[in-house]
């Protein structure tokens, strides 16, 4: 092959959707080209030798805050024993503050921002001449008309075993400055009759499991309700082979008609990725963020209360202006609306948000390795930051795993934070780990802070045993027991 298109993905489980936009819009080149996808954590030299097996003169590397640092390794491999082949970048991590990055001095080329049209340009350029004097090509944003979809280069592999990812449409309008979609003009629609025949092949193929990567589902309406009606109607003709769709979903933009359409999807259908990420509105407005709190909080109540809809909803520590007390009173707001999962991260500084502006004023510190986490503010010192990290973890293990949906309403009371926070501190005290506790560990140490706080032996076990049975459920964490997800929906979240 002349030119390989490669990444290095979280998990095995995720298909690399920038990958089969490059390859589905490559052209006449396209026949000279093939993915090569691996995962994190692989040996270098097995990575380097798997891609120089092909004999390529081009490679194209997807770069992103979780693969940086392996992929760099890749490349000054690359270079030292195959300094022939061209190696060419692209992605959001390298796309900004670009001139200093290790891996972007060791590359031939790279193409900032979209490369659908640039990088089959880009090779066609080192392939035929003339050759490309300038390193870094800014790419060009084409009519979304004339981006050539990538569905059908998922493999029956891929649909059989990987979550596949799609989008309705692509950029957002919001401006929240922690986030890359903030330097978007706008959101940019497909044409929905072309994105729902995609869809339709997909699913003929065998696909059940679609998650949108779109950053605003239900910025119109009309179009979400259409999308949702090919899931309500292939439900409605399979209900026993039933299809599973994630959509990422605007809080406080949650009209009847949407509600309608949500409520008709049965169990295990349907997720929703909601970001709250701060209910305090000066933070809010320090980072550029337009929420109507009292809105979103009414539309997770109702899509707790009256729909199937599983709900992952998200939180940042961190955030300029923001202090421990006033994120903690978030995060009980949140907790008492019910939601599946409260998805409690921590501010990462992605190259190129603008959320840099703050740094100074609200003694912003960073890690300078990816992830770029925040290690301390002028509100919250180091050692509380890495108080909430833990936190974090530990909520992930005990309240999001669903493992223990009865014994979380004991241990949260009616003080969620710090209630969890004491827990959080004492299971840390015990362990010195946040990673590789074992579950049959875990239920064991939960038991015996259930005794801590005042619980006989006898009682914490019996609370302990009533829902430690492995399985991931489908009911808020307020709720009592629950019947299993299903399958997919299990494969999903583990995802």
């Amino acid at each position: 092959m002349t030119i390989i298109l490669s990444t290095l993905n979280a998990r095995y489980t995720h298909a690399s959707l920038g990958l089969r936009y490059l390859l589905a819009n490559m052209g006449d080149l396209q026949a000279q080209a093939r993915i090569q996808e691996f995962v994190i954590g692989a040996k270098t030299t097995e990575i380097v030798e798997k891609l120089l097996a092909g004999k390529p003169r081009v490679i194209g590397f997807g770069i992103y805050i979780w693969n940086v640092e392996e992929t760099t390794r890749v490349v000054a491999m690359l270079k030292r024993v195959a300094p022939g082949v061209v190696i060419v970048l692209g992605g959001p991590e390298v796309s900004h503050e670009s001139a200093k990055q290790q891996i972007v001095q060791l590359a031939d080329y790279l193409v900032t921002g979209w490369g659908d049209v640039t990088f089959p340009r880009l090779c066609g350029e080192i392939l035929n001449g003339p050759k490309p004097l300038m390193k870094i090509h800014a790419g060009v944003q084409p009519p979304m008309a004339d981006i050539k979809l990538p569905y059908s280069l998922y493999s029956d592999d891929d649909v059989a075993h990987r979550t596949l990812y799609v989008e309705a449409s692509r950029g957002c309008p919001f401006k929240c400055e922690f986030c890359l979609s903030a330097l978007d003009k706008t959101a940019w629609p497909f044409a929905l009759d072309t994105f729902l025949a995609e869809l339709e092949s997909l699913h003929a193929r065998g696909a059940r499991l679609f998650k949108f990567v779109d950053r605003t589902f239900n910025l119109n309406i009309k179009t979400s309700l259409k999308i949702m009606q090919f899931f309500l109607d292939k439900l409605a003709a399979n209900p026993d082979d039933p299809v599973y769709a994630h959509f990422e979903l605007v809080p406080d933009h949650l009209p009847d008609a949407l509600k309608e359409g949500i409520a008709k999807f049965p169990p295990g259908a349907l997720q929703f990725e909601i970001g709250i990420q701060s209910f305090n509105p000066e933070v809010q407005m320090l980072v550029s963020r337009r929420q109507d709190n009292a809105k979103a909080a009414e539309n997770i109540r109702w899509l707790c209360e009256h729909s199937h809809a599983h709900l992952h909803v998200d939180l940042i520590a961190g955030l300029p202006g923001e202090d421990v007390v006033s994120f903690a009173r978030g995060f009980d707001q949140l907790v008492a609306l019910g939601p599946h999962e409260v998805q409690f991260g921590i501010l990462k500084r992605l190259r190129g948000t603008p959320i840099i502006r703050h740094t100074e004023e609200y003694g912003m510190v960073f890690d300078p390795y990816p992830p770029y986490t925040i290690l301390a503010t002028r509100d919250i010192d180091f050692g509380t930051m890495l108080r909430l990290v833990r936190f974090a973890r530990y909520w992930d293990l005990v309240a999001n795993s669903g493992r223990f949906v009865n014994t979380i309403a004991q241990m949260l009371g009616d003080a969620p934070f710090n209630n969890f926070m004491a827990f959080s501190d004492w299971i840390y005290s015990k362990t010195d780990a946040t990673h590789r506790i074992a579950l049959e560990r875990l239920a064991s140490l939960v038991g015996q802070w259930l005794q801590v706080g005042g619980m006989d032996e006898a009682a914490a076990t019996a609370l302990v045993a009533s829902d430690y049975a492995g399985r991931v459920d489908a009911k808020p964490m307020k709720a009592g027991p629950a019947a299993a997800a299903p399958q997919r929906q299990v494969r999903h979240l583990a995802a």
